[in-house]
């Protein structure tokens, strides 16, 4: 197994990665994230490090007046089926203060390299009363051995690095960059995520009752 940087993974990972939650971890992950969203019709939405723009495509759908993914993976953008793509570091963002009332961001914050710069961007670019549902990979999950990774098309695995994020990290950076948690939400194995695959007996006998995936609410007064 080899470990890539972040970008270079995405790029190599993007040909294959459809905009759409495409394992039973993510779409356990997308329920617990769809949970927190608020009413989306009108709004000025950002979809963070988009990916290939599975929330971008939920926010379009739901009516919001503008949805604009970014991310700085050429390949995932590409792949991206939204009318506005921009192509930019998540912690240094080339838009204007306070231009959106929501911002989405999918399993993606434990790629910033600092958590306080990450949510300090995302609360300038958005808007008083806006608020921001992102989610992360849970710490528990990682100290007990996941891992992420995938398999490119030569069949070589590529581990992706990731930082880990307790919750109490996350509430103080909000606090520092003037937001406010108002929810959250745990996805552990046998409960949130419970779907039947192959080789699942195996794996919710192994990692039954971890907490996989944080989702937090949060939102600017």
């Amino acid at each position: 197994m080899s470990a890539l940087a972040n970008v270079a993974a995405y790029d190599l990972w993007a040909e294959s990665y459809p905009p759409l939650p495409h394992n039973p971890l993510m779409r356990a992950e997308q329920a617990a994230v769809l949970e927190l969203l608020p009413e989306v019709a009108g709004l000025r939405a950002l979809d963070l490090a988009c990916g290939s723009g599975r929330y971008g495509l939920l926010l379009q759908e739901g009516g919001a007046a503008l949805v604009v993914g970014s991310d700085l993976s050429a390949g995932m953008l590409a792949r991206a089926p939204l009318a506005h793509r921009v192509r930019a570091d998540m912690t240094s963002l080339p838009f204007a203060s306070a231009c959106f009332d929501l911002i989405v961001s999918g399993l993606a914050v434990g790629h910033a390299p600092s958590l306080d710069a990450w949510m300090a961007e995302v609360a300038r670019v958005l808007a008083p009363g806006g608020v921001l549902v992102y989610s992360d990979f849970h710490p528990d999950a990682a100290r007990a051995g996941m891992t992420r990774s995938f398999n490119d098309a030569s069949g070589q695995r590529h581990e992706l690095l990731h930082a880990l994020h307790d919750l109490d990290a996350h509430r103080s950076a909000a606090w520092r960059a003037g937001l406010v948690l108002e929810d959250q939400r745990e996805v552990c194995v046998g409960q949130q995520l419970r779907e039947a695959f192959t080789g699942s007996e195996a794996f919710y006998g192994r990692w039954g009752g971890l907490a996989v995936v944080l989702a937090l609410k949060l939102v600017k007064p």
